[in-house]
């Protein structure tokens, strides 16, 4: 099973975003996706970054795909997803407003913000050109499954969300901008404040999501390690991890051990959150009746 390390949702400081992409150049991974996922108006702060990003990671040997922008509403982010179909890279889909902008026939990949629910919406993504394609991170193991075959068959690959905050919706307005009394022409860039997003509570002080400017994320950092035997025995070809501020390159490395049979679950597990003391897992959408469960605490 392979790793592919999925787009950073969140804004940081240029330095600190190239910085990860050194470090991915020499983490246990197979495949990165990169550029801007949440919102347009982060691109311009690392955009001269990206090139160099590239180079350094296909230079160490890993596969480059660049994302389309999850949610395409402006003329400004209509060009941008022109020039991003005309770079010569492939891309990864996240909002199929994306596809009128490739070439026809040419290859893609689709990320997990693009609704693949069954056999047949997977058919016609990959009669338009679709190689691999993430699956929603919602979907039970039972309908993971029942995709994997169709993918194998239609000679597309399928990923799964493997680990960190799990994207739940993505809107035209702004939380950040708005709880700092802003709109969102002058947010003010008020998400690079919360590098991991902004945890939200409920009422009671229940521990509920997490914002992300335009983009709302559960508040527990969804984890598959589990689950690796039985996703890799349903045919299931790679596992997403999702960047975050701290530990990341370890993770990779966990996962590394894990999907390489080194290690087994429960001791990757237990590192994990050693390494993550601060964050709560959840598995409930692979096994779970709700998305926030945890069966982590069960491995024997």
């Amino acid at each position: 099973m392979e790793l592919t390390v999925g787009p950073n949702q969140f804004f940081w400081e240029a330095e600190r975003w190239a910085a990860l992409y050194d470090d991915l150049a020499a983490a246990p991974v197979d495949r990165v996706v990169l550029g801007e996922l949440v919102c347009s108006k982060r691109l311009p702060f690392y955009q001269d970054r990206i090139p160099q990003a590239v180079e350094t990671l296909a230079q160490a040997g890993k596969e480059v795909v660049l994302t389309s922008l999850a949610l395409v509403t402006l003329k400004r982010e209509r060009k941008l997803t022109t020039e991003l179909a005309e770079a010569g890279a492939l891309v990864e889909v996240n909002d199929l407003t994306a596809l009128a902008y490739l070439p026809e026939g040419a290859p893609f990949t689709v990320g997990p913000l693009v609704n693949v629910y069954n056999e047949t919406t997977l058919a016609w993504l990959a009669e338009k050109g679709a190689t691999r394609v993430c699956l929603p991170p919602e979907l039970p193991l039972s309908s993971i499954a029942v995709l994997a075959k169709a993918g194998a068959d239609l000679g597309v690959a399928i990923e799964v969300w493997g680990h960190g905050r799990v994207p739940l919706a993505i809107s035209g307005r702004c939380y950040h901008a708005r709880m700092h009394g802003r709109t969102k022409d002058n947010c003010q860039f008020a998400c690079e404040d919360d590098p991991d997003g902004l945890d939200v509570h409920t009422m009671d002080d229940q521990p509920f999501l997490a914002m992300n400017g335009v983009q709302t994320l559960s508040d527990s950092y969804a984890c598959a390690a589990p689950h690796v035997a039985a996703l890799e025995e349903a045919g299931v070809n790679a596992l997403r991890l999702s960047p975050q501020s701290s530990g990341f390159a370890q993770i990779c490395g966990l996962y590394r051990e894990l999907v390489d049979g080194t290690r087994d679950a429960r001791a990757i597990t237990a590192e994990i959150q050693q390494v993550e003391p601060g964050h709560s897992l959840s598995d409930g959408f692979l096994s779970g009746a709700r998305g926030v469960d945890w069966s982590g605490a069960t491995l024997h």
